[in-house]
């Protein structure tokens, strides 16, 4: 019988990511669901709704990069509704 592989092996011959790509993976969905459901308004409503959503992911965000977010996502015009 061949021994079995170690743990920390099998994690590395699958292919390397990036530190933090959960995170950002994390951030991408906030992001997204914010933008649709937040569209042209402030962006200080913005900037909470993303941080309130990014802390129960168990993300601290960014400050700068929130205030972009916030500011690409205001510019949005909103939604019809259905």
């Amino acid at each position: 019988m061949e021994p079995l592989a170690s743990l920390s092996s099998l994690g590395r011959s699958g292919g390397q990511r990036a530190a933090g790509w959960q995170a950002q993976l994390r951030v991408d969905y906030v992001v997204n669901r914010v933008a649709q459901t937040h569209r042209g308004q402030s962006e200080d409503q913005i900037k909470q709704a993303l941080q309130d959503q990014l802390r129960v992911y168990g993300v601290v965000p960014n400050a700068k990069q929130m205030a972009i977010y916030a500011k690409a996502i205001s510019a949005l015009p909103e939604l019809p509704p259905r």
